[in-house]
């Protein structure tokens, strides 16, 4: 695929976001070909898929079929996944299990590990962080395009806020925080690098969530903004296959077990 085809699929994915989320928007993906992309070039299907999927604010149970293809079996159905604290939850592809799970808007909802353990084979979880990674980042960018505008448009004291200090430091750290995650995120080669990818995205949407809601004062708090809604998708996603202090933590434990630490080219 080159730069024009890729240029046109992103273009065409917006747009399908942009009108359509949830079932409505598996469905849209399904009749897109998403399958055939996943499985022919999934290194371009997961990173502009899922980035799309935070800056767009749509969702879909696409990380079952990450999950489902790494593992060498077919797309489009469910399966269990790790939350931080050690529970476990199911991403339905029917909307009818939102609204009573961890975000209203997703249909999300605990299930018992025993269905995990011994009902299904191991899943590598290496494609679905690096994934998650890519919506994180998106997320993070959605985030950062809402206080941007709000600094630009908004005047405080005679003057835009975006020409304060504090705030042009906010966005700036916000901006290479996400930056710098998504840098781990196309180097990541294995499990390691997966693992400390997605790690290094969470860490950077919630850096976007917690300097942007001090950006936008006052109004990133009301229900009538849009920013609460992405701070709580970073919040969800941030948790899903292990939060950022839970893989930093297995990361450390990884590098002292085996008793040297990579290269930091190979990071």
């Amino acid at each position: 695929m080159d730069a024009a085809e890729r240029d046109l699929l992103a273009e065409t994915l917006r747009k399908t976001m942009t009108a359509a989320s949830g079932q409505t928007l598996d469905a849209a993906l399904t009749d897109l070909g998403w399958a055939e992309l996943l499985a022919e070039q999934p290194d371009i299907a997961v990173p502009l898929t899922f980035r799309l999927l935070g800056e767009t604010g749509a969702h879909a149970p696409l990380l079952n079929d990450v999950l489902l293809h790494a593992a060498g079996g077919a797309v489009g159905g469910t399966l269990p996944l790790p939350y931080t604290g050690g529970t476990w939850v199911v991403w339905e592809r029917d909307d009818t299990a939102a609204g009573t799970t961890l975000d209203t808007e997703l249909p999300l909802h605990t299930t018992h590990t025993t269905h995990t353990t011994h009902t299904r084979p191991p899943v590598p979880l290496a494609a679905g962080r690096v994934a998650l990674g890519w919506w994180l980042v998106g997320t993070g960018r959605a985030m950062l395009t809402l206080a941007r505008q709000h600094a630009v448009d908004r005047v405080q004291f005679g003057r835009p806020l975006a020409s304060f200090q504090a705030v042009r430091h906010r966005l700036a750290e916000t901006l290479v925080a996400l930056d710098g995650a998504e840098a781990t995120l196309v180097a990541a080669a294995d499990d390691l690098g997966a693992l400390l990818a997605k790690a290094a995205a969470g860490q950077a949407a919630l850096t976007a969530a917690r300097h942007c809601q001090q950006v936008l004062g006052g109004i990133g708090f009301t229900a009538e903004h849009y920013l609460h809604r992405q701070v709580r998708r970073a919040m969800v996603l941030d948790g899903l296959l292990g939060s950022a202090r839970e893989l930093t933590r297995e990361a450390g434990a990884l590098l002292r077990a085996g008793g040297s630490a990579p290269r930091l080219v190979h990071l």
